[in-house]
């Protein structure tokens, strides 16, 4: 957590500048503001921003290139459940680029800008008792600042709350340190006083009252009667909602029109008792094709990633992905089909994927079955984590054929892939192969760590990974 060696760190900051300059510390606990609230009330509504994340009317008027400050907007053609049971949500959708003159490969990642849902931000509204379609800017104070506004302005305070600022992550301390004012009763200043500070009872209290509860800037003013502070604070001491990134499900070479995801919805019941939602899974779920004459629309860009097949089509190459880290490899196995079909000499594909039942969440079955029946798929190792009563993952199955992969490894030098999960997933997958080039290759542990080191300096074994 670097929160709390930053909080340490401040709380000795001041005095210690204080002293060297030479100058007294007044102690008032007073918060400067950075920004000044401009309302507008004669304002023309063709300034005022309504979304878009760079220039005025970018969503109106599309010019290439695309990138993070000019999204282009997708259009969803198509949004499916992928599995068939289960308490959750895994989806299939199909971003539409024809006309955009976006370009991808098979291994990059595709950036969403979601929307937060709008009854949380009405509740904030509410509770604040402002009108939400209120026009403001929110003007750096600093005239010499190149950041002028925290996000772009004039905008309505609806709007900010939709589509620039964050309010489903549990808020950092500084937030709270700055929102302790504004409360009227002194126990729940203190509490607040007590979060953002570096002391070890504060620290701890954060963690379970903040973090671990996962309270957002909603559940915290909800269970704080007395903080009420004035929205345009608030909106200067939010961060920004940030772009969520996507492994593309699909391969150029086959779909040079269309972006696929491979998603599934984030839910959770907090310690609380509250219903946390992720933003942008829930904000895509609700993205259905064309209904009735209107769109879907996502706002998109194409960011590039170094997980990339081997320049070589006859280099073999090893993929593991349980859940939804399946997502590029269906990319990479639907361009070795392609490159089959223009009579290249394609090297062994091999798959090691997992979902927790067979019946439930079994993603791209059918797809993966065809791949493997045209002979593209060498290999489908599927792992079923509950089907049984001991687990078994992907590292299970590569152990049982432990003899394969390494000689694929070390004869056929192929290259080595995993998507998913960087907490458990991807470190059991690593201690895995430093057993199997342990064990294999007559080496000793610290030289087995070295061999994965070098493969992945290589470039033939590389991660992209999430926790």
């Amino acid at each position: 957590s670097l929160e709390e060696d930053f909080i340490t760190w401040r709380e000795q900051f001041w005095p210690a500048v204080c002293e060297h300059l030479g100058v007294e510390a007044t102690g008032e606990e007073s918060s400067i503001r950075q920004y000044e609230l401009v309302v507008h009330t004669d304002v023309n509504m063709n300034k005022v921003y309504t979304g878009e994340m760079g220039r005025l009317k970018s969503y109106e008027n599309q010019k290439p290139p695309f990138d993070a400050k000019n999204p282009f907007l997708a259009q969803v053609t198509e949004n499916r459940k992928l599995n068939e049971g289960g308490e959750r949500h895994l989806m299939h959708l199909e971003l539409d680029i024809s006309n955009s003159k976006i370009r991808y490969e098979s291994g990059d990642h595709v950036a969403v800008y979601p929307a937060n849902d709008s009854s949380l931000v009405n509740q904030i509204g509410e509770i604040l008792g402002t009108d939400l379609d209120t026009v403001m800017s929110l003007n750096n104070l600093d005239e010499e600042s190149n950041k002028k506004h925290p996000f772009p302005c004039p905008t309505s305070y609806r709007t900010a709350l939709t589509y620039y600022l964050d309010i489903t992550n549990p808020p950092r301390t500084n937030v709270l340190y700055e929102l302790a004012q504004y409360a009227t009763d002194a126990g729940e200043q203190e509490h607040l006083r007590k979060m953002a500070s570096s002391a070890a009872e504060g620290k701890a209290l954060y963690l379970s009252w903040v973090v671990e509860a996962r309270r957002n800037i909603l559940a915290i003013l909800q269970d704080m009667p007395s903080l009420r502070p004035p929205i345009d604070h608030l909106c200067e001491l939010l961060p920004r909602l940030q772009a969520r990134y996507y492994s593309i499900a699909s391969s150029s070479k086959v779909h040079p029109n269309s972006i696929h995801i491979c998603a599934v919805t984030v839910e959770y019941k907090t310690k609380t008792g509250r219903l946390n939602k992720g933003v942008a899974t829930n904000w895509l779920k609700s993205k259905v094709p064309e209904q009735n004459g209107s769109s879907s629309l996502v706002p998109m860009y194409v960011r590039k990633s170094q997980f990339r097949l081997p320049f070589k089509p006859s280099t073999p190459v090893i993929m593991i992905g349980p859940g939804t880290g399946i997502a590029p490899f269906i990319g990479f196995i639907q361009e070795r089909a392609w490159l089959k079909q223009q009579g290249k000499e394609v090297g062994e594909t091999v798959l090691y994927y997992g979902c927790r039942r067979e019946h439930e969440d079994y993603l791209y079955r059918e797809e993966l079955a065809r791949f493997q029946k045209e002979g593209v798929l060498t290999q489908l190792n599927v792992a079923f984590s509950r089907d049984q009563a001991e687990k078994v993952y992907v590292q299970h199955l590569m152990k049982k054929n432990k003899e394969n992969v390494w000689k694929l490894v070390n004869e056929g030098m192929a290259h080595i892939y995993v998507c998913g999960d960087a907490r458990n997933m991807a470190r059991d997958v690593q201690n895995t192969f430093y057993e199997i080039v342990s064990e294999f290759g007559n080496m000793s542990q610290p030289q087995a760590v070295d061999y994965v080191k070098k493969l992945m300096t290589k470039g033939r074994y590389s991660l992209d990974v999430w926790s």
